[in-house]
């Protein structure tokens, strides 16, 4: 595997940064494309954390371009290519950019998170403790922790700039976007969960829960953004290993999340900086969670 070493953050001179997100700096490159790079860094409980995880950003982008594409007959999507040598000159000339960067379209993004639950953990599981709903949806009494629901259900958020995505109702989600779009959205949203999760068992995976984001380009369509069913924005369970009732091994940050868990920090930043042992053992479940969805068993090859 080359380009081994963590990129935590990017320096593009030649190009205006338009954004630096929790785990991606994006750059204009003219008025219809962007450049998504996607960094080593790490959000857990809406807290970078100063320790970057070695090759996390080539695993969202090389996820994120496998399910564009395979996704393509259900949603049309945002990327342009993920083909580093395709890339404009500028971008072709900082190496370090290589497997962690993505041409796309610009959009008009929806203010949303479309949250789609396959099973009951994290903010769900609490509020399902709590009130026995999640996002004012009924559900079944005496479900355990992890457990799989009857039938995916759609729990969107609001998309926050800082600190918490909230979770919102339908009714309340209607009202940001539109009868119609919020309808589209979510049907959408269950279809590529339905169809991504259908898939993903078959490569000894859960996909539990994830979120996804769109956009509209200027002729008004509906287009898949952002990065799409990575560790980052998924619950990746090892299905060999499912047992309800508790915490499941995982295939993403959640592994981070419990080791912040057993510290003494407010979860307030400056976030604590991750063990060498933890970073490490961090980025061999991304890697493992690219080979086992993809099939490419050789690591993600510069």
């Amino acid at each position: 595997m080359t380009g081994t070493s963590a990129v935590s953050e990017t320096e593009i001179p030649e190009l205006t940064l338009a954004h630096r997100g929790k785990v991606r700096d994006v750059y204009d490159i003219d008025d219809q494309t962007l450049l998504f790079v996607a960094t080593d860094r790490l959000s857990a409980f809406d807290c970078i954390l100063p320790t970057p995880i070695p090759n996390k950003g080539r695993v969202l982008t090389a996820l994120s371009e496998f399910w564009f594409k395979k996704l393509e007959g259900i949603v049309d999507h945002h990327m342009i290519t993920a083909d580093f040598n395709k890339m404009p000159d500028v971008v072709r000339k900082h190496e370090e950019l290589r497997g962690r960067s993505m041409l796309v379209k610009k959009t008009k993004v929806f203010p949303v998170e479309c949250v789609v639950r396959g099973y009951i953990e994290g903010s769900g599981w609490k509020d399902y403790k709590t009130s026995g709903k999640i996002c004012g949806k009924d559900l079944p009494k005496d479900l355990k922790q992890c457990d799989k629901l009857l039938n995916p259900i759609f729990t969107p958020a609001t998309k926050a700039a800082t600190g918490h995505d909230e979770n919102i109702n339908q009714i309340e989600f209607m009202k940001i976007l539109g009868h119609d779009t919020a309808t589209e959205l979510k049907r959408l949203s269950k279809e590529i969960y339905t169809t991504a999760a259908d898939y993903a068992i078959t490569r000894g995976i859960i996909i539990a829960d994830t979120k996804f984001e769109f956009g509209e380009d200027k002729k008004g369509n509906i287009l898949l953004i952002d990065e799409v069913l990575t560790p980052d924005s998924s619950r990746f369970w090892d299905a060999a290993s499912y047992e309800p009732g508790h915490n499941q091994p995982s295939f993403d940050k959640q592994f981070v999340r419990e080791y912040l868990e057993t510290l003494d920090w407010d979860k307030t930043p400056p976030a604590p900086p991750l063990p060498d042992d933890i970073a490490e053992a961090t980025s061999q479940r991304y890697l493992k969670a690219y080979e086992l969805i993809t099939g490419n068993s050789r690591g993600l090859l510069g």
